[in-house]
């Protein structure tokens, strides 16, 4: 690289972007800062003051270009050094202590006479975000087994979902998975009582689908050993154990607590 620039360092956004490691962000940030050059960095406080002074209804990410786009018209206008960087700096600085997140404080906005969506008196409600997507409703069943004061655990596989995280037995999460599937796939045990069902079931919303599970008890003898792959633990001590929300909750309704 210092072969390819004869030993100096880039002053421009594009020259600042084909070098390794800097991504259109902090090009646009060194451009502006370090250099005077006339190109507005687009910050999370940059594209919240944005998104209400002009009142973007698009919603992110699809508003990004367009956030882009109007930020720069907010740069002086003139030859190539406009004072960019103080600009860049003073909208991140406006949208961090004045046009925050939540009960932006308008009335000491230097551009609360240019904004839009104050007019309209909806400023909090920018930028725009899209509506998640949450995918179809899985079910299974979990099984709450234990051993005097001891609970049946095992380690889910350390890729994927929880990955390495600890969890009482359970099924298959499945969208068209079943009571009578599920108990299927219960933990063979010697000893085991016959399967409680808990009324109700845990629910719990993962970021890309919705779960309920029933919940099933059974005590087992004292001298009872785990299955393969699987432990008892001290339920004093299941404090100290990686157990996701979702099986604290599973716990919570199996115990009773």
């Amino acid at each position: 690289m210092r072969r390819d620039l004869g030993g100096v360092f880039p002053d421009t956004e594009e020259g600042l972007r084909a070098l390794p490691g800097i991504g259109p962000y902090t090009a646009a940030a060194i451009a502006a800062i370090a250099f005077d050059r006339r190109t507005m960095p687009v910050d999370g406080n940059i594209e919240r003051v944005v998104s209400r002074l002009f009142a973007v209804e698009e919603p992110l990410p699809k508003a990004k270009p367009l956030i882009q786009q109007l930020a720069t018209t907010l740069l002086d206008t003139g030859d190539e050094k406009s004072r960019a960087g103080d600009s860049a700096q003073a909208l991140m600085d406006l949208g961090s202590s004045i046009c925050t997140p939540k009960r932006p404080a308008c009335a000491l906005c230097p551009l609360n006479g240019d904004c839009v969506s104050r007019a309209h008196g909806d400023q909090e409600t920018f930028p725009r975000k899209a509506a998640k997507k949450t995918g179809a409703l899985r079910r299974g069943a979990a099984f709450v087994v234990t051993r005097g004061d001891e609970l049946l655990v095992r380690t889910r596989p350390e890729k994927g979902l929880l990955g390495g995280m600890t969890e009482v037995p359970g099924s298959d999460w499945l969208a068209a998975q079943d009571d009578k599937a599920a108990l299927k796939q219960a933990p063979t045990l010697k000893g085991a009582a016959r399967w409680h069902r808990k009324a109700g079931v845990v629910t719990h919303v993962f970021t890309h689908f919705p779960l309920e599970l029933a919940v099933y008890t059974a005590t087992v003898p004292a001298r009872a050993r785990p299955p393969q792959g699987m432990r008892w633990v001290p339920i004093a001590t299941l404090v100290d154990e990686a157990l996701p929300n979702v099986m604290r909750k599973v716990v919570a309704h199996g115990l009773g607590q």
